[in-house]
């Protein structure tokens, strides 16, 4: 198109030098413009983020991830979500991560004790609420926390060292004598639970439990409801129960892409579209 555009300007003008001087400018102009967008392209394209992440995060957040690699062309490497707790022992390994979002302070808190992560870039992304969940269309009726001594069948719970749901778990059971540990981790099970007991890996392994039968009740987040199919809830824990449920996020300390992963935990704080999707899977802002 410009040369051709040159042509007729050269055949109104009738000046050959014209004509090279438009020539030499247009290539010029094309090649620096090709070579900032090829470069911005190269730029983009190289960043790939590795996140860990809270079990509980496993449906909404690739939905997130995906609206930022839409946008900025940054993509993201096999994201990792397991039990908080379990994430934190694999960086302390030297496992290379950019960004971990776990499902309590604590776990977060271990993290940056041991300066896993940047702690200027923490802060808390989401809050939860911890569930009694059944079997859907299951009789089982709880209208207190005691109820759950007297349920027939076993009760799903989450590995207290690993899954922070599984801490919080107990510490409402704690809060009616069922465990012996009001921080949730370390104690026993009163004897009218011990044998009901189920340990789940992660707190996804308890909401499945629960929906294929192998357990009557699991105690998981009120997120889960929204990402496993053939569970209800049958009780939500009060929140004087246990310790508040927080999301932390933080730039990993080792991390060669700080500048964008920080970014990309803006972007889940800010974007319209990013919120509708917490929203969606039952997240709520801190």
């Amino acid at each position: 198109m410009s040369i051709s555009i040159s042509r007729r300007f050269v055949c109104v003008l009738g000046c050959a030098g014209a004509l090279a001087f438009a020539l030499a400018g247009c290539s010029s102009n094309t090649a620096g413009q090709g070579s900032t967008q090829a470069a911005a392209n190269d730029g983009e394209s190289t960043v790939e983020l590795q996140i860990f992440a809270a079990n509980s995060l496993e449906k909404a957040l690739p939905e997130v991830e995906a609206l930022y690699t839409e946008m900025t062309g940054v993509t993201f490497s096999d994201t990792q979500y397991k039990g908080s707790g379990d994430l934190v022992e694999q960086m302390r390994g030297g496992a290379p991560v950019d960004i971990l979002i776990t499902a309590s302070a604590g776990t977060m808190d271990d993290a940056a004790e041991n300066g896993l992560v940047d702690e200027s870039t923490r802060q808390d992304m989401f809050v939860n609420d911890l569930v009694i969940v059944r079997g859907e269309g299951s009789d089982i009726q709880i209208a207190s926390l005691e109820d759950v001594a007297s349920v027939d069948g076993r009760i799903a719970i989450g590995e207290p060292g690993a899954v922070p749901a599984g801490k919080y778990a107990n510490q409402v059971l704690a809060s009616v004598g069922l465990y012996s540990d009001a921080e949730g981790e370390g104690g026993s099970y009163a004897s009218s639970i011990a044998d009901k007991v189920s340990l789940a890996d992660k707190v996804g392994t308890a909401a499945q439990y629960v929906s294929t039968g192998d357990c009557a009740i699991g105690f998981v987040y009120s997120s889960d409801v929204y990402r496993y199919d053939g569970i209800e809830v049958a009780y939500t824990c009060p929140d004087d129960s246990h310790k508040a449920i927080v999301y932390p996020g933080a730039v990993s300390s080792s991390s060669k892409n700080a500048e964008v992963a920080a970014d990309f935990l803006e972007f889940c704080m800010t974007d319209e579209d990013a919120l509708a999707v917490w929203a969606e899977y039952g997240f709520e802002l801190a």
